[in-house]
């Protein structure tokens, strides 16, 4: 076609850093600590609550409420409001979703206008910024910055927030703010006080807050997951952002969903009804079984959501050590499934004409991939283009893994740094 063939909220969002690094690491077959996905199985309750789901005659097969199987919607406005302390409406409150992405999406397009302002705390999980750019919004970029006391950044606590930069950022035009908490890529989990900052802003300025919470039943060392919209004046204004794929190590089901008031849910329901309209039944069926079981084991050791952690945990240890011995400073998670990792103290010599140009993370990400075979992510992918030169001294590594395959990332590193 001789005319413009894409729509121009297309431009500048066609690049993705998960295609990009996703088909290096294919090509160069390496150990795959770059996506953010368990190479391990589902607990055996929630498989076995799917093959039931498989068999369970006809209306398994078929089409379900639009906005959320019946069993699913009201089991996670039982579990959620038990953890809120308030009543949730399963019809009214709870959109089920493909996927965590997919109530973001909708989101971003039920309640961004054109010249909207939406506020986003870096780091920050990619999506986010194109789908602010395609619904009209402009995104607004406040970075956590680490706190140095003494010479080393040891955790993703250390990393905060200025109250005076994020209050300079709201501005009449101020649609939404955007967090993450654990926060994907740094595994920091917003304290209390951090949380009521944020919200006595977005009271003040009528704000709305998308809390992106996909990674709540991972936290480590003491840390407690906090809910924004528990706090006073946040229910009404909080789109809050789950997924039974991270909750379930079942990132391939695609089920997520968005919970909050249903003044504010009805509009993301309308871009879902025009759009995806429904999910898949029998996915739906089994997490609702899922959740059914974690309701009744709650708190007790049998509950997956104490097991994860744990396992986690001890995966989140071996991993730290392992980049400390080579020369790594790892920046300790305090959730998540992910770490990030220091490598200004490292010296490569990159022979890579194609990637001159690059971010030096980008550059040492793909170096790693093609010299040594070990896929990791670069961190500056985490910024905007105005923060991103401050952060490209980082790379991001996934743990939640087998121990075989950190086991051979592990050699891999030993056998660099022993030829270094």
């Amino acid at each position: 076609m001789s005319r413009r063939l894409h729509a121009r909220r297309l431009d500048g969002v066609d690049k993705n850093i998960w295609v990009e690094f996703t088909q290096l690491a294919s090509d160069y077959k390496a150990v795959n600590l770059g996506q953010g996905f368990p190479d391990f199985s589902p607990p055996k309750f929630i498989q076995e609550a799917f093959c039931q789901a498989l068999s369970g005659g006809c209306s398994m097969h078929q089409y379900t409420r639009a906005f959320g199987h019946p069993a699913l919607v009201k089991i996670l406005a039982k579990f959620f409001g038990r953890i809120m302390g308030r009543e949730i409406e399963p019809v009214e409150d709870v959109l089920v979703t493909v996927g965590a992405y997919q109530a973001l999406f909708c989101t971003f397009q039920a309640l961004v206008d054109e010249g909207d302002e939406v506020i986003i705390i870096e780091p920050f999980f990619d999506c986010y910024q194109p789908m602010v750019k395609m619904a009209g919004g402009k995104a607004v970029y406040v970075p956590l910055r680490p706190r140095v006391e003494g010479s080393k950044v040891l955790s993703s606590g250390d990393w905060v927030l200025s109250a005076e930069e994020l209050a300079s950022k709201f501005t009449p035009r101020t649609k939404a703010i955007v967090i993450n908490t654990p926060n994907n890529p740094l595994g920091k989990v917003y304290k209390t006080e951090e949380l009521q900052m944020i919200a006595d802003l977005c009271v003040k300025h009528d704000v709305v807050c998308v809390s992106d919470e996909v990674y709540e039943w991972l936290t480590y060392d003491g840390a407690t997951h906090v809910k924004i919209a528990s706090l006073p004046g946040m229910w009404e204004r909080t789109i809050t952002i789950g997924s039974a794929g991270k909750t379930f190590s079942a990132t391939g089901w695609k089920v997520g969903w968005a919970i909050g008031s249903g003044h504010i849910l009805k509009h993301l329901k309308t871009v879902h009804q025009n759009s995806v309209y429904h999910c898949a039944t029998a996915a739906q069926e089994a997490v609702a079984h899922g959740f059914q079981r974690e309701y009744e084991q709650f708190g007790t050791p049998e509950s997956y959501f104490q097991q994860l952690p744990e396992k986690m945990h001890h995966n989140r240890k071996k991993l730290a050590s392992c980049l400390e011995s080579v020369g790594l400073q790892p920046i300790m998670p305090e959730g998540g499934y992910f770490m990030i990792a220091d490598i200004s103290s490292v010296s490569v010599d990159f022979s890579d004409p194609s990637t001159e140009d690059e971010p030096y993370d980008f550059r040492f990400a793909k170096w790693l991939i093609k010299e040594k075979g070990l896929a990791t992510i670069p961190v500056s992918a985490f910024y905007s283009d105005e923060h991103s030169k401050d952060f490209e001294k980082y790379i991001r590594f996934c743990f939640v893994k087998e121990d075989s395959t950190l086991n051979a990332a592990e050699d891999i590193l030993r056998k660099w740094s022993n030829r270094k």
